[in-house]
């Protein structure tokens, strides 16, 4: 009987290790803080406001371009939207949708931004491309939405 009582209190100790060592579910917002290639992207979603919006119920779906992506803007347009937090705020929002879409989903097709502009998607095969850019990694995936990483910064057409 006391054998029993042991392996009981050992195997649940394993559970409860096992299932300490699983990460909890975590939002946009969060997901991009943790991804060391998003972090470029994170740190302006910061400085713009969005993040609290982004760890809300959503769906949201989020075309994060990488830092390498960034590091080909000329600075003189990073500069602008450093200067600018509603540019910034439009720039952003031009990567984001309103719906939670992985790229088993994606259709060629145009879908609407969170700032109300157009973005045109497009698939071959396994590949995924918005607007210009290519998908990297696809479906980072969140409580409330999914990632995926692109090549390109997108800006969004001038408004009239």
């Amino acid at each position: 009987m006391f054998q029993r009582r042991v392996l009981f209190v050992a195997a649940v100790a394993a559970l409860v290790s096992a299932c300490a060592s699983v990460p909890a579910p975590v939002s946009v917002a969060d997901t991009l803080t943790a991804t060391p290639s998003l972090s470029t992207f994170n740190g302006l979603v910061v400085k713009a406001g969005l993040a609290p919006s982004l760890q809300g119920s959503g769906p949201f779906t989020v075309f994060a371009p990488t830092n390498e992506a960034f590091k080909a803007v000329p600075q003189k347009t990073m500069d602008a939207l450093a200067k600018d937090p509603v540019l910034l705020k439009e720039v952003l929002t031009y990567h984001m949708l309103p719906v939670k879409l992985v790229a088993a989903d994606v259709k060629t097709s145009a879908v609407k931004t969170l700032n109300g502009a157009s973005l045109a998607l497009g698939k071959a095969g396994e590949f995924v491309t918005v607007e210009e850019a290519m998908v990297q990694t696809a479906d980072l995936a969140a409580t409330n939405g999914v990632i995926h990483s692109v090549d390109r910064v997108m800006l969004p057409p001038k408004k009239k």
